[in-house]
């Protein structure tokens, strides 16, 4: 389900990549899996978690769209 799509997208800066626009479940989990600064703390292992359960069917993809952005938050990441 990777058409999946947030209602509106995230923008998050990582401090060596710059911007990227996250649209989607899938998106967001290839941030968390290649981008993110740090892969500890709850909120990212939830936000993993969710992510993979929306592009199984079993959460939606707003419930992903939560989790990713508290685990932004929890990383200290600036959002747009």
């Amino acid at each position: 389900m990777k058409d999946l799509k947030w209602k509106s997208p995230v923008e998050v800066s990582f401090a060596q990549e710059g911007s990227k626009v996250v649209q989607n479940p899938f998106e967001a989990l290839v941030c968390l899996t290649d981008m993110w600064p740090s892969i500890r703390g709850l909120r990212f292992l939830k936000a993993r978690s969710a992510c993979r359960a929306a592009l199984d069917g079993r959460k939606t993809a707003e419930e992903a769209r939560a989790e990713f952005i508290a685990a932004a938050k929890e990383a200290r990441l600036t959002m747009h």
